[in-house]
């Protein structure tokens, strides 16, 4: 921690490593090995991982196009894909980055986070509603809201300035920046894509 500041005091080589690639694929190809991109990568799995790691190592890695495609659950949504070799990279910052920020969470924060999830929510809900209530003796208020098309709209600019503020690895920052200019919502410099688990 510098001042108050907590720092990632993780390293450009911790995200890139074989050992951490590899472990990232088997992470990401957990529920996915009859699709066929997911085998296709496998089949030269070794020589897949080391260029990605060639890649990185050298900074010439470039994050590909997305493949679109909508789901209902039930609200509509605009997913976009990233190639295998594109996902296997955001499972190797997300392993070695989410415990970092994790930390720097709330604790009533429930949404994509290990050991939390809607069921623990709804039951600090209940905690916090039987506190304020009286025990529902007392008419109590909740405000339910939704930030309408959120991923879409958030600012890269904005997104890298908070991230630097507690990365200090510049590689790791411009390994991020070229995950999260590669995508846009139809407004240049805006958008993380729902498909990508580092959104």
């Amino acid at each position: 921690i510098r001042g108050m500041r907590k720092i990632c005091s993780h390293t450009y080589d911790d995200i890139i490593s074989p050992a951490n690639l590899l472990d990232a694929w088997c992470e990401f190809r957990q529920g996915k090995k009859k699709k066929p991109d997911v085998q296709e990568f496998e089949m030269r799995l070794m020589e897949n991982i080391l260029t990605l790691h060639h890649d990185l190592k050298n900074h010439t890695y470039s994050h590909g196009a997305y493949q679109h495609f909508t789901v209902s659950d039930p609200k509509r949504r605009d997913i976009h894909k990233a190639c295998v070799r594109d996902r296997v990279l955001h499972h190797a910052l997300y392993r070695t980055l989410y415990p970092f920020f994790d930390t720097t969470f709330i604790t009533d924060s429930y949404s994509c986070r290990k050991n939390k999830g809607t069921h623990r929510a709804l039951r600090r809900f209940e905690l916090f509603t039987r506190k304020v209530s009286k025990n529902y003796t007392r008419r109590c208020f909740v405000l339910s809201c939704d930030i309408r098309k959120f991923f879409a709209s958030i600012d890269h600019t904005t997104l890298l300035s908070l991230l630097k503020t507690t990365i200090e690895d510049e590689s790791i920052v411009a390994l991020l920046t070229n995950v999260i200019r590669s995508f846009t919502s139809g407004v240049e410099g805006k958008g993380l894509p729902l498909g990508n688990l580092t959104s």
